[in-house]
């Protein structure tokens, strides 16, 4: 055991963290966000286990996803005093964009309907010979049951970089950087808020020299944004509601 020099014992700081709260989380909780201090060297695992302990209804975090400064990190990562760290649940129009965005692949959130033709326009180029549009919609039955709406909840400030994580992987995989036989553009568009049956609730557009590598990076893309983009989906049916993902 240190000592300060004044003959009192020291021991070592604890940190307080925020713990933000999302889609089904954050209803089965009450809250969007709340406080919690930890013993020091505390990691993820560490405040899930808080969170439990305070919230014993919840029984379960198994599947819970964390995520710190707009990434996702694993239950062993620390926790720093002042952290804000994420608990995700699992994953079910602007200024004019520049070439070099459409490149790198562009993301963006949308609480309006979506302009699908505009989607596919804007990748367009006179490089391209093909274009791939992919178009995720409301559809009326899920489940077994009658659906009546989706609602669609987003971190906003983590969705956009870890789309920019899976445009990476996905040019590395199907595209090319130097090499402009193999160039992609690619546009993501996801709707926020609710959305009717029949519209789109999330379009993805692809341009590439080649039809193989635009229709490999669109299959690629959706598969991966469904996997990890920190976006939920609530259906909405006449007799209820349900979270898609939600294991509760």
């Amino acid at each position: 055991m240190d000592s300060d020099g004044g003959g009192s014992p020291s021991y070592p700081l604890g940190v307080k963290i925020e713990v933000l709260y999302f889609a089904s989380l954050r209803e089965r909780i009450g809250a969007s966000s709340e406080t919690f201090e930890l013993a020091a060297g505390a990691d993820v695992a560490a405040a899930k286990r808080a969170v439990l302990a305070r919230h014993p209804e919840l029984k379960s975090l198994d599947g819970i996803r964390g995520a710190l400064a707009e990434a996702y990190v694993k239950d062993d990562a620390s926790l720093a005093d002042g952290d804000e760290l994420a608990l995700l649940p699992p994953v079910s129009g602007g200024a004019p964009e520049r070439d070099v965005d459409l490149e790198r692949g562009l993301f963006e959130l949308s609480s309006e309907p979506i302009d699908v033709e505009l989607c596919r326009r804007r990748v367009s180029h006179d490089s391209c010979g093909a274009a791939v549009v992919f178009v995720g919609s409301t559809r009326e039955k899920n489940r077994d049951k009658d659906v009546l709406e989706l609602e669609y909840e987003a971190f906003a400030a983590m969705a956009g970089p870890e789309m920019g994580r899976i445009f990476a992987r996905c040019v590395a995989e199907h595209g090319s950087t130097s090499d402009r036989a193999k160039a992609l553009r690619m546009l993501c568009v996801h709707r926020t808020g609710r959305v009717p049956l029949g519209e789109p609730s999330v379009v993805i557009a692809v341009a590439s020299p080649h039809r193989a590598a635009a229709f490999d990076a669109c299959r690629f893309l959706i598969e991966e944004l469904k996997r990890s983009l920190p976006v939920w989906k609530k259906e909405r049916y006449a007799d209820g509601e349900h979270w898609i993902g939600d294991r509760s």
